[in-house]
């Protein structure tokens, strides 16, 4: 398909797309939404489109396809891997599609690296290489479904802050703990607070998911959520 017609496909299949999407970028968009996650057992995609995979050489017999496979396991991309391209002047021109897709707004679209020309105007070898996702593969073997859970350095993963909690919700926290489940009225006697300060102080609570409000019978009830 063209890009006006690949459009067109991914917006009846309900997937958002833009004026900024080349084909690469909708095929992928598609395959990710579409197909992605039904690859369970082992399963190579091969042949990919020139348009998703710029540093790759083109296929023998097909000039829109490019020597390409990825290996996808349990719903994931486990390994990625390509015969590398290691003519000048086709790379050249590849760079410049990117570039292009770049100027109307694709944030994903790659750069002119000038270096890595240069080094190909001298001669690189035949070469291909595989990438296998280390990180990705011990999700599978963990059971995992989220790759922070995996990754080696402590610094990539979300970093948790500490709820800061004003003296009226610590004073109510302090009692709630204690009994887990409280009537509200009880709970608000045992604070000593005004009116005032118990209603910011049982709010502030529970909009940090600290504590939770909620009708038992006729009476309200309030929860800990630590």
């Amino acid at each position: 398909m063209e890009e006006d017609e690949l459009r067109e496909t991914a917006k009846s299949l309900g997937i958002e797309v833009d004026d900024t999407m080349g084909v690469g970028k909708l095929i992928d968009e598609i395959f990710g939404e579409k197909c992605e996650h039904h690859y369970i057992q082992p399963t190579f995609i091969t042949d990919y489109p020139k348009e998703m995979s710029p540093l790759t050489k083109e296929h023998r017999t097909n000039p829109r396809l490019t020597e390409r496979f990825e290996l996808m396991v349990n719903g994931k991309e486990l390994a990625n891997a390509y015969s590398e391209l290691n003519d000048p002047i086709d790379q050249r021109e590849r760079f410049e599609d990117q570039l292009r897709l770049s100027e109307k707004g694709d944030d994903e679209a790659m750069f002119i690296d000038q270096d890595f020309l240069r080094a190909l105007e001298y001669g690189m070898p035949p070469t291909s290489g595989i990438g296998i996702g280390i990180d990705r593969l011990v999700m599978l073997m963990t059971n995992n479904s989220s790759i922070q859970e995996v990754l080696f350095f402590p610094q990539m993963r979300p970093e948790k802050k500490p709820v800061q909690l004003s003296d009226n919700e610590k004073a109510i926290l302090d009692i709630l703990k204690k009994e887990k489940n409280m009537f509200l009225d009880t709970l608000k006697s045992q604070s000593g607070l005004s009116n005032k300060a118990w209603d910011k102080g049982i709010k502030g609570l529970t909009k940090l998911k600290l504590a939770k409000v909620q009708k038992e019978n006729d009476a309200l009830m309030v929860s800990v959520l630590e």
